[in-house]
C-alpha cells in the first residue's frame, strides 16, 4: 500500500496556479454535511472571497511589476544624465572595492597570526602575503588614480614590507594611465577658456611620457612655433582626490586598530601633505624656476632645468629638453660618457639640495625623472649635462635639521657613535635602543658595518643582503622600523626617501669605484654645512684671538675632508687614464 505523505500533498497544492479557497463543509462526511441551501450559501461566499482574492493579487501584482519598472527606467535614466548620481555611484564602486580588499585582507592575516606555533607557518604566511598582495593590485589598477602613487612608494619600501608585496607592486612602476585627447581638449578648455588650438599649431595626442598624476605631450607654440613639452593632468584626479586620500587615511587607520605593530599612518598623512602640491602645476613651476636660480649660482653643475614658458592649475608648459635615463648604460657607453663622472655629479647635485643653505629639495629624484643628454661643448669639464624633470614634489629642510643632519653623517663616516646618538637624538628624540635602527635607515647598511669603519663607503656584499633580510624576516625588525619611521619628522623621511632613491640610481649605473666617492662627496658637503655653522657661531671682531683660533680650527676640519675627496679624486683619475679598477679607500 503507497503512503501519500502530507507534505507532499501540501507541496503539490500550494505549486497550482492560481490556488482557490476549499470548502470545509465539502470536506466532511456527507452524512454530516449542512443543508443543501446554507451548503449552497457557502460556495457562493467562497467564491466571491476568492475572486476578490484573486482580482486583488493581480493589482497587487502589477504594482510591484509597474514600481520595479519605473524604479529600474528612472535609476537608468539618472545614472546616464544626471552627473550626481553617476558620482555617487562610482564613488560607491571605488569605496567598495578598497573595503572589501581591506576586510579579506584583515580576516587572511588575523587568522594566519593564530598559526605561529604550526611548523607550517612561514609557508602558510608567504602564501597570505601573496594572495593579499595580488588581491589589493587588483583593486589600486581598478581605482587608479593616487592608488597608482600609491603602489609605486609601497614598492620601494622593501625594508618595511615583505618581499611578496614589494615584488607584486612592480608592474605599478610601468603601469600609469593615459588620458584620451579628447578629456585633455576638454580639460584645457574648461581651466582657461580657450582651446588646443588657440595655444599650440601643433599638439601630439599622443604622450611622450606618462606618470600616475600626469602625461606630457609635445607640441609647437603658436606665438613662437618654439618646440615645447606640455604637462597635463589627468582630469580624473579632480573628481577623485579627495575621497582617495579619505580610503587611504582610513585604510591605514583600519590596519593599525588590527594591528597596532604596523602602523603606516604616516604614510597617508604624507600624501594627505605632499598631493595637493603635486596636483597644483603652478606650485611645481615655482619650484623648477627656484631650483634654476639656485644652481645658477653654481660653477660647472651639470644640472639643466627645462625653463617654465607659462603654467595653470593643471597645465604646465615648459622648454622641451630630452636625453636617456642615467641608468641607459649602452647609451652612456657609446657616447664616451663615464658612469662615474655621472655618479659623481649625481652625488654633487643632490648633496647640495640636502645640505646647501637655503636649498630646494627635489624628492623624487627617481630614473624616470632625470636625463642624461650629450653635451660637446670643449670648454665645459663634463661631456653630458643632467636634465631633472618633475618639480611637484618639494621640501624645505629648517636649517638646524640640515646642520643635526650633517653633523650625524660625519661621525658615521668617522666612526663617532657618541656623536651619531647625540644628534640622532636631537633629529628625533630617539634614545639608545632606537638608535642602530636609524642609522641604518639613513645609510641603507647592516649596523655592523656602520660601526666597522670604512665598511660603510664600500658596495654592499651577499653576506650583509642576507643579514638584512633574515632580519626583516623575523618580523620584529620591521615592526621597530615602522614605529621608527612614525616617530622621526616628516621631512626627514623624505630625505631619507632621496637618499633612497640617489643610492638606487647609483647602483644602477655600475660605476667601477662602487660608493666610495659618492660617500666621500657627502662627506665633503657635511663638513661644509657644519664649517657655516662654526662660522657663523663667531660674535665679536674676526681680529680677536679667541675668534681665529675657533675659525681656524672650523676651516682646518672642512679643509681635512676637502682636501681628502680631491687627492682621492686624481686618484682615481690616474688610475682611469692607466685603466685600473678603483677600490682602494686612503685612509686618514
Amino acid at each position: 500500500m503507497t503512503t501519500i505523505s502530507p507534505w507532499r500533498t501540501f507541496a503539490a497544492l500550494s505549486r497550482q496556479q492560481p490556488k482557490a479557497w476549499i470548502c470545509r463543509d465539502c470536506l466532511r462526511a456527507p452524512s454530516q454535511r449542512r443543508p443543501f441551501s446554507i451548503s449552497q450559501q457557502v460556495h457562493a461566499q467562497a467564491g466571491k472571497r476568492t475572486w476578490r482574492k484573486a482580482v486583488k493579487d493581480t493589482a497587487e501584482r502589477r504594482k510591484v511589476a509597474i514600481t520595479v519598472t519605473v524604479l529600474f527606467v528612472a535609476g537608468s535614466t539618472a545614472l546616464a544624465f544626471s552627473e550626481k548620481a553617476r558620482h555617487a555611484y562610482i564613488a560607491a564602486q571605488r569605496s567598495g572595492r578598497v573595503g572589501v580588499t581591506l576586510a579579506l585582507c584583515v580576516n587572511d592575516y588575523y587568522r594566519v597570526l593564530k598559526k605561529k606555533a604550526d611548523p607550517e607557518y612561514k609557508k602558510i604566511l608567504s602564501e597570505v602575503h601573496t594572495r593579499c598582495a595580488e588581491r589589493t593590485l587588483k583593486a589600486m589598477e581598478a581605482n587608479g588614480s593616487i592608488f597608482i602613487k600609491l603602489g609605486q612608494h609601497l614598492s620601494s619600501l622593501n625594508y618595511i614590507l615583505p618581499s611578496e608585496w614589494c615584488d607584486t607592486f612592480i608592474p605599478l612602476q610601468d603601469h600609469c594611465p593615459v588620458s584620451s585627447y579628447t578629456s585633455i581638449e576638454a580639460m584645457v578648455l574648461h581651466d582657461t577658456g580657450k582651446k588646443l588650438s588657440d595655444y599650440f599649431s601643433s599638439f601630439d595626442p599622443r604622450p611622450v611620457g606618462a606618470a600616475s598624476l600626469a602625461q606630457v605631450h609635445t607640441a609647437t607654440l603658436k606665438s613662437t612655433g618654439e618646440k615645447v613639452a606640455v604637462k597635463v593632468q589627468h582630469p580624473s584626479l579632480d573628481e577623485w582626490s579627495v575621497l582617495d586620500l579619505w580610503l587611504t587615511r582610513s585604510t591605514f587607520s583600519t590596519l593599525r586598530y588590527w594591528f597596532p605593530e604596523y602602523d603606516l599612518t604616516w604614510l597617508s598623512d604624507e600624501m594627505e601633505v605632499s598631493l595637493p602640491m603635486e596636483l597644483d602645476f603652478r606650485q611645481e613651476a615655482q619650484n623648477a624656476r627656484r631650483t634654476k636660480s639656485y644652481f645658477a649660482k653654481i660653477k660647472n653643475t651639470p644640472l639643466i632645468i627645462p625653463e617654465v614658458i607659462w603654467a595653470e592649475r593643471r597645465i604646465l608648459v615648459m622648454e622641451y629638453l630630452s636625453g636617456h635615463r642615467p641608468d641607459d648604460l649602452a647609451f652612456l657607453d657609446s657616447n664616451g660618457i663615464s658612469r662615474d663622472e655621472v655618479s659623481a655629479a649625481l652625488s654633487r647635485i643632490f648633496n647640495e639640495m640636502i645640505f646647501g643653505k637655503d636649498a630646494p629639495l627635489h624628492c623624487d629624484p627617481h630614473g624616470g625623472n632625470l636625463a642624461i643628454r650629450v653635451n660637446n661643448d670643449r670648454r665645459q669639464p663634463r661631456n653630458f649635462d643632467i636634465i631633472l624633470y618633475d618639480h611637484g614634489l618639494y621640501r624645505d629642510i629648517p636649517l638646524w635639521l640640515r646642520r643635526a643632519y650633517a653633523h650625524i653623517w660625519l661621525a658615521v663616516i668617522d666612526v663617532d657613535e657618541a656623536n651619531m646618538r647625540k644628534y640622532a637624538y636631537e633629529i628625533a628624540g630617539l634614545n639608545d635602543d632606537e638608535f642602530p635602527i636609524f642609522a641604518s635607515a639613513i645609510t641603507g647598511r647592516d649596523y655592523t658595518v656602520v660601526k666597522s669603519g670604512d665598511g660603510v663607503k664600500r658596495g654592499r656584499g651577499d653576506e650583509e643582503k642576507r643579514a638584512i633580510a633574515d632580519a626583516l624576516g623575523e618580523g620584529g625588525l620591521v615592526s621597530q622600523i615602522v614605529f621608527l619611521l612614525a616617530k622621526v619628522p616628516r621631512v626627514v623621511l623624505l630625505i631619507l626617501k632621496t637618499n633612497d632613491l640617489t643610492r638606487s640610481l647609483d647602483e644602477k649605473l655600475e660605476t667601477r669605484e662602487g660608493p666610495v666617492r659618492t660617500f666621500m662627496i657627502l662627506a665633503r658637503y657635511a663638513a661644509r654645512s657644519v664649517f657655516e655653522e662654526s662660522v657663523e657661531g663667531i660674535r665679536g671682531s674676526m681680529i680677536w684671538p679667541q675668534n681665529v683660533w675657533q675659525y681656524s680650527v672650523a676651516l682646518a676640519l672642512y679643509a681635512k675632508v676637502a682636501l681628502k675627496l680631491r687627492v682621492y679624486e686624481l686618484y682615481l683619475s690616474g688610475r682611469r687614464r692607466l685603466g685600473l679598477s678603483a677600490q682602494v679607500i686612503p685612509q686618514g
